[in-house]
């Protein structure tokens, strides 16, 4: 299938009941230059493969806990992947939802199967829009001036222009477009709300295990990870970026909380507004973007049990998940759940819809109970990317399913209405509760 862009025409494929239109850029951008819109294409660009990652260390723990999916890396990352409905009528157009993955800001692409959308897409009759953006010292670690900061995150606007540009060729709402984040994407989509430029580009926002209780008085450490790292040069291998990364996050770790997610957005540099201005700024969002927001039950436990030792502990019978629970609560509580229950009274008070949930499902037999990103394949990625997580348990994928279509129609409910119905709500009942406050 062919579709006409901004860039020129973009082919796609047909797979049973979706269309793909896979790694269509979005914009293209120098080592350490602001994204700038693609030229256009001199014939139909064919979007067929996955977007490359973006360079990076791979997590050690998530490809434990998930397992490899190497899409190979390339600095020219700077491009998105399209899900729709194989079946759409000529002139429909459906709600848009964009997802920006998390991975502290220096791991993760758009692209990876654990992301895959077929079943949201299908199930709810949604266009997914996945982004692959910057990470780590090529993305959030510009000192503003000789190089930008927030590349990464100027990344993810350049994107949802272009979905703002050229979504209605796929039979996407231009204006019905939500974006959906978890951990660093649900922190970044939080800054996009207070972004220059972001204006019009979104009227909803999810934010999923967003870390918001360690994005404050950073300044100090990016200053060390900056001094750290020194000029880096712009022809310099990629191998020597990101060695250069791992002095910086070597230098970050004496902050303590901040450093366990030493890159992300640095407030007062474009598009951002100084941290002392912030939650003005987020009160002014508050009446044009809706927000879902929440958190895990036991968010902090992925982390504690990363250390192999407090997994045995995790693993012990009856009292094991009794430890984990109360020993993980207060990280939990801190990073994760006072900052979504903080940021959804601001935004109701300042005029705002907001809506607040909390997952407490535990697979049976997963010794990290309902812990940091053991919502995703709930929302996302296929059977064969989920079923041997080590995150699941022993529990059967027809449970994982059938949670999963509670939570999709969540998701997809909001992002069509911007509330959570109270249908949708019972339905997911045994996975997720909304907290009045």
């Amino acid at each position: 299938m062919q579709f006409e862009t901004s860039s020129g025409p973009v082919v796609g494929r047909v797979e049973a009941d979706v269309v793909r239109v896979l790694g269509v850029p979005y914009a293209v951008a120098k080592r350490f230059e602001v994204p700038e819109a693609p030229p256009p294409f001199s014939e139909p660009f064919t979007a067929f493969e996955r977007a490359l990652a973006p360079p990076q260390h791979r997590s050690p723990l998530l490809t434990r806990l998930i397992g490899d999916d190497d899409l190979g890396d390339g600095e020219a990352c700077q491009r998105l992947s399209i899900t729709a409905p194989a079946d759409l009528a000529e002139g429909e157009r459906l709600p848009v939802m964009v997802w920006i993955h998390g991975g502290s800001y220096v791991t993760g692409a758009g692209d990876l199967n654990v992301y895959d959308p077929r079943a949201l897409v299908t199930e709810q009759r949604v266009v997914v829009v996945t982004v692959t953006y910057r990470l780590g010292v090529l993305g959030f670690l510009g000192d503003g001036v000789r190089v930008p900061a927030n590349l990464g995150l100027l990344d993810q606007l350049a994107a949802l222009r272009w979905v703002r540009d050229n979504i209605a060729a796929f039979g996407g709402d231009p204006g019905a477009v939500t974006v959906f984040g978890q951990s660093a994407g649900g922190d970044a989509i939080a800054h996009l709300m207070i972004s220059e430029g972001a204006d019009g580009l979104f009227r909803r926002a999810i934010i999923q295990s967003a870390p918001l209780g360690i994005t404050s008085g950073r300044s100090a450490m990016t200053s060390a990870m900056l001094a750290a790292v020194g000029e880096l040069s712009r022809e310099a291998p990629v191998g020597e970026i990101l060695a250069a990364q791992m002095v910086a996050e070597k230098a970050a770790r004496r902050f303590g909380l901040p450093g366990g997610m030493p890159f992300g957005v640095q407030y007062g540099l474009p598009p951002v507004p100084p941290e002392a201005e912030r939650d003005e700024a987020w009160r002014k969002a508050a009446p044009r973007i809706d927000v879902l927001i929440g958190c895990t039950a036991e968010e902090a436990a992925l982390f504690a049990g990363a250390v192999p030792a407090i997994e045995r502990v995790f693993r012990i019978p009856v009292a094991g998940p009794v430890i984990r629970r109360f020993g993980t609560a207060p990280l939990t509580r801190k990073i994760y759940d006072a900052p979504a229950r903080a940021f959804a009274r601001r935004h109701r008070e300042a005029g705002g819809q907001a809506v607040r949930y909390r997952m407490t499902w535990q697979p049976d037999g997963s010794s990290f109970g309902a812990a940091h990103i053991a919502d995703l394949p709930l929302i996302l990625g296929t059977r064969q990317a989920w079923e041997r997580s080590k995150l699941l348990g022993r529990v059967d994928w027809s449970e994982v399913d059938r949670r999963g279509r509670a939570v999709r129609r969540v998701w997809a409910g909001f992002a069509r209405t911007g509330q959570v119905s109270p249908d949708d709500a019972q339905a997911a009942r045994d996975t997720l509760t909304f907290p009045a406050s």
